[in-house]
């Protein structure tokens, strides 16, 4: 399988790239920003697999032009079977005190840029493909809210609907699209939100189970949004 995974610099992303760049046949390529991070990480992934199984590609996500991210991953796979948008940016702050460009900085990472890179990568994409948008319990109608992450709950709530709606339309291309929203795992975006809060699900853990369901999560579902949790938050 060819498997794209954005924000795979830490946390879920990396973890789930380290765990299906293991399985025989799949090629990966990793995105984010910080260039140093997704080189270490195919480097230690291709070492141990003894061939180029992880390809790592630096961009922002956010600034980035995506149509030349698209073309370049064209040129590295040709055809696509799986791709995890699962870069995230957050933002803890009171509501009276938010401004424009932290709502557009937010907004864009969570929203556009799984919106403009599925739309740039579905001419790759082979029949029976994969999309996994992963979202957050915030994003969820009816589950618990937090102070001060109005904007990042708002932008996973976006990123649940555009998966409904893209599930929707992708399926005469026989492409699957599912969310997977997350409650608690122990990564930094966590500590961002929940300072000193220790969650019962560890970022290798999550990716066990987010590597599995990108690989046969299409087999069951299609258009649905996912609760993965243990707990609130």
């Amino acid at each position: 399988m060819n498997i794209i995974i954005t924000g795979a610099s830490s946390g879920v992303g990396r973890e789930t790239a380290k765990i299906l760049a293991d399985i025989p046949g799949n090629k990966v390529i990793v995105i984010a920003r910080n260039g140093m991070k997704i080189q270490s990480l195919s480097g230690e992934c291709n070492i141990k697999r003894h061939e180029t199984v992880v390809q790592p590609i630096q961009f922002d996500l956010a600034t980035g032009d995506i149509d030349q991210l698209a073309q370049q991953i064209n040129r590295q796979f040709g055809k696509i079977d799986v791709l995890i948008n699962n870069a995230g940016a957050i933002l803890n702050k009171p509501f009276g005190k938010i401004t424009a460009l932290e709502i557009d900085s937010v907004f864009d990472v969570n929203v556009k840029a799984p919106l403009l890179l599925t739309q740039a990568l579905l001419p790759i994409m082979n029949p029976g493909a994969h999309i996994v948008n992963i979202s957050s319990m915030g994003g969820v109608q009816g589950s618990v809210k937090f102070p001060g992450l109005s904007v990042y709950s708002a932008s996973k709530g976006a990123l649940v609907v555009l998966t409904e709606c893209l599930a929707l339309e992708l399926a005469e291309k026989n492409v699957s699209v599912n969310c997977l929203a997350f409650g608690a795992v122990q990564t930094e975006m966590l500590l961002k939100a929940f300072p000193g809060y220790e969650a019962p699900v560890s970022a290798q853990k999550m990716a066990e189970f987010v590597a599995d369901f990108a690989i046969n999560g299409h087999k069951f579902f299609n258009g649905k949004v996912l609760p993965v949790s243990l707990s609130t938050p």
